[in-house]
């Protein structure tokens, strides 16, 4: 990757893609945001260029050409669901990807085989020809709009690939931090999704009180299983998982507490929470590491086995003073 690249190709028009192709022109670059012909999110704002969150400037181009916006983009990032990412990538596979970097911006855990993102995509690509990094941590469109500042971080096992891109992102509205631990960077931003959902059913309960223990727990929780599947375990502590628990167990535009408070008061919510997913594929890594997760096993009680919600989450802050971490 060179310098002074200037074109970057965003895959996926949703709040998030949206908004990242919105932060890059913002910052100078020549951006391509593709979307699916069919999808609502792309047809609204290919017509109107605009959706609930931003309006697209006219420097923005915009195409549903899959082939063109991979052709124009020297970096291309992925901003899609995450258990839609391993189809996406067959298409996008069929397309030359030498000497272009792959920057994944989207959280979460593929659900069927347990594998975090970047490994998803690497099987696909040569990492010595692509390499691929991911863009994680906490942030609202509703906030960068508004040009409310906030830090996040970009990690790579390229660590040329990483440090230019943390330089020619970074911005007063955007500080990136360099990751330093690539398991640990995708496992913490995917399970922060998970405490997310506990924490919306917490709001449902009218137990909102109990998300610092929440939030004690969540992050020993995953910091256990970062550490066994070969990160640094104090990676849970860090942007990726903790330090965005401000934006996804408290904010009112987080999808994934909203979706577990709606869940407990009967509502159903429409929009992407992708902690429902990465829930089952936490308990897989689980079970497949020997680690306990208390938090995502009940969780996934309430979300797929009917559990009673105010019953099964009461457990989880009844053991011992022994055994808080």
């Amino acid at each position: 990757m060179q310098e002074n690249i200037k074109k970057i190709s965003v895959l996926g028009c949703g709040r998030w893609g949206s908004c990242i192709a919105w932060y890059l022109d913002k910052i100078g670059y020549e951006v391509f945001s593709c979307g699916l012909p069919d999808a609502p999110e792309f047809v609204r704002l290919y017509h109107e260029r605009k959706n609930d969150y931003l309006a697209y400037p006219d420097s923005i181009k915009m195409t549903s050409n899959l082939a063109e916006a991979i052709n124009h983009g020297e970096i291309i990032i992925i901003a899609i669901s995450a258990q839609y990412l391993r189809s996406y990538m067959k298409d996008i596979s069929q397309h030359s990807l030498k000497n272009k970097t792959i920057v994944l911006c989207m959280k979460g855990i593929e659900e069927a085989t347990g594998l975090r993102l970047s490994e998803v995509v690497s099987s696909f690509v040569n990492e010595d020809e692509t390499p691929v990094a991911v863009w994680v941590g906490p942030g609202h469109p509703q906030d960068y709009i508004k040009n409310i500042p906030n830090c996040m971080v970009i990690d790579s096992n390229n660590d040329v690939i990483k440090k230019r891109l943390v330089r020619q992102f970074n911005s007063e509205l955007i500080r990136f931090y360099l990751g330093t631990d690539l398991i640990g960077s995708e496992i913490g931003a995917a399970a922060k999704n998970v405490v997310g959902l506990a924490a919306g059913m917490l709001d449902g309960l009218n137990y909102s009180s109990l998300k610092g223990a929440l939030m004690a727990r969540g992050t020993a929780e995953i910091a256990r299983l970062i550490s066994a599947i070969g990160g640094n375990w104090k990676s849970a502590y860090g942007l990726c998982h903790l330090g965005d628990y401000e934006a996804t167990l408290f904010s009112p535009w987080s999808h994934n507490r909203r979706y577990g408070e709606e869940l407990i008061k009967g509502n159903k919510f429409e929009k992407l929470a992708e902690g429902v997913s990465t829930a089952k594929a936490l308990i897989k890594l689980g079970t497949k590491y020997d680690v306990e997760l208390p938090i995502a096993e009940a969780v996934c009680t309430v979300l797929f086995e009917n559990a009673n919600p105010e019953e099964t989450l009461s457990r989880l802050f009844l053991r011992s003073v022994k055994d808080e971490f």
